[in-house]
């Protein structure tokens, strides 16, 4: 085993945990990408081999997808449809309801944590204004959002990668996921409504908040193009990537949004992070290092390859160093057949604490910048259980499907 590449590795996942270095100002798309610095510089990987190691089909992907939700928040279709939602004459409980139902269905077919941080804003002006509890509703936005991203396999970016690695259908994994992801936003509601019953109304400032103006047309634009993506998918082997950045293409051409504005919405961020996590884990496998920490594992009982083992870890790493870095540690490991194993267990884990989704973050994030203050132990109340109660459902049905031979 290699001395320096192992160093690598758990100074990156140790900063993955942390969100930090002590003393230095870097966060953890910096801190991966320092990783695959220092093993370029140390020779332990080529240029021409870390390019590579990205899979230069799931940054286009992303990408691609990152364009098409960037054309649904710039157009003020978010905010207007967050606006209305919080307008509706109802109860709190149907409030919270059409609202799970809102969010998740945008999930499923758009970037989620874009969906969060567009939200979430609109969302405290909103209950604000109709002295409502902000945090019940903020709370259903980001569990809504986790779970209703497990849906698809462009809803979120770990399952972008699971599908274009493992090559995983578009369908077999719509199949899979339906059921377990309608269940799981029953259980947000249920959970949600029973923990902040007789607490709905708490009078709150009504923030100022700045949102685009809202223009039908490009999110009509949006609308088609979004369509088009979700038939190609299902109706075709098409490569996806390629066909989200033809996608991405299409709505670039605007006579109003310039190209420069669109591409300021991309997640660079992201995608950074994802590039120094494939070159950082690409050589702990070439090095032989991967096979190695894999033989400790199985001295020790655990094999983590098997479904229920993959199962479990997955949902373990994924709030330990968050659920992309966790994906791309296990996909060595798992086989094509255990894709929607690692897509569900990886997302549905995130509610369980506020580091395991970055949807958890943006949305906590984003209402803290407002003077609503979601403490961890706030959200544990609600995130622990939906977590544990939407993995148990998730276990279920894939145990079913897999003694059925699905």
């Amino acid at each position: 085993m290699d001395a320096t590449v192992l160093a690598v590795f758990i100074a990156v996942y140790v900063g993955m945990i942390l969100g930090r270095i002590h003393g230095l100002a870097l966060d953890r798309t910096g801190i991966a990408l320092l990783g695959a610095i220092v093993l370029l510089a140390t020779g332990h990987i080529r240029l021409a081999e870390a390019w590579s190691a990205v899979d230069a089909s799931t940054i286009a992907l992303l990408f691609g997808l990152m364009i098409v939700s960037a054309q649904f928040r710039l157009s003020g279709f978010y905010s207007m449809l967050t606006s209305h939602l919080a307008q509706l004459r109802t109860s709190p409980e149907m409030l919270l309801a059409a609202l799970i139902g809102a969010t998740a269905l945008l999930s499923a077919v758009l970037a989620n944590d874009i969906v969060c941080l567009a939200m979430a804003p609109v969302l405290v002006q909103g209950c604000a204004r109709r002295r409502l509890n902000p945090v019940p509703f903020l709370l259903a936005l980001a569990c809504a959002a986790n779970v209703g991203s497990a849906a698809t396999l462009i809803g979120n970016p770990q399952n972008m990668l699971i599908g274009q690695v493992l090559r995983v259908p578009f369908n077999h994994y719509l199949w899979g996921a339906s059921l377990p992801t309608l269940l799981g936003l029953i259980v947000v509601w249920q959970v949600i409504r029973r923990q902040y019953r007789g607490r709905w109304v708490v009078h709150t400032p009504v923030p100022p908040v700045e949102a685009p103006e809202f223009s039908a047309w490009q999110t009509a634009k949006g609308t088609v193009v979004v369509l088009a993506l979700i038939l190609v998918f299902v109706l075709t082997p098409w490569p996806r990537g390629v066909v989200a950045l033809s996608a991405a293409a299409v709505l670039l051409m605007s006579r109003r949004t310039s190209s420069r504005t669109m591409l300021e919405a991309v997640d660079w961020h992201l995608l950074v992070l994802f590039a120094g996590l494939f070159v950082v884990n690409d050589v702990l496998r070439t090095s032989g290092s991967l096979e190695t920490m894999l033989g400790w594992t199985r001295r020790a009982g655990v094999e983590v390859g098997e479904p229920a083992w993959l199962f479990v870890i997955a949902a373990l790493l994924s709030n330990l160093v968050s659920n992309v870095p966790a994906t791309m540690l296990l996909l060595p490991v798992a086989h094509p057949l255990d894709g929607p194993l690692l897509a569900l267990s990886s997302t549905l884990a995130g509610n369980l604490i506020v580091v395991g989704s970055i949807a958890n973050i943006i949305v906590i994030d984003q209402a803290q910048r407002l003077g609503v203050r979601i403490s961890w132990l706030e959200h544990a109340r609600v995130g622990v259980p939906v977590a544990v109660l939407t993995l148990l459902i998730a276990a279920g049905w894939l145990w079913l499907l897999a003694s059925l031979g699905w």
